[in-house]
């Protein structure tokens, strides 16, 4: 399964818990987030690993302090450009198996 396969699934996954999509694969040049969603009033920046097995601690692992910093500024620059600071928060969906088929939502996982 390819990295836009698991956003696909994540996306399908988040939008039957009702948050809406606004963007995906979020480009500046402090880095990338991968979905954009809203949840009611929340800004929500969704980040979506897929891991396989759960050698090396599985796709949570993956998520390191780095790429979380990464994230951070990459949203920073994302509500810079827009007339409001809405309420945000950052999910992580974790895909594992040879197909994705088991699905975690953490919520707020991280933040500053």
């Amino acid at each position: 399964m390819k990295g836009e396969d698991a956003e696909l699934m994540a996306v399908a996954y988040l939008q039957r818990h009702h948050l809406v999509l606004i963007e995906k694969n979020y480009h500046c040049r402090f880095g990338e987030i991968d979905l954009i969603m809203r949840d009611g009033p929340a800004l929500v920046f969704v980040e979506v690993r897929m891991r396989a097995s759960t050698f090396f601690g599985g796709a949570a692992a993956s998520i390191t302090a780095s790429k979380q910093m990464k994230l951070l500024r990459a949203a920073r620059h994302y509500i810079a450009g827009r007339d409001s600071e809405p309420n945000c928060r950052f999910d992580v969906v974790l895909l594992s198996g040879a197909n994705g088929q088991a699905i975690e939502w953490i919520k707020n996982a991280f933040g500053e």
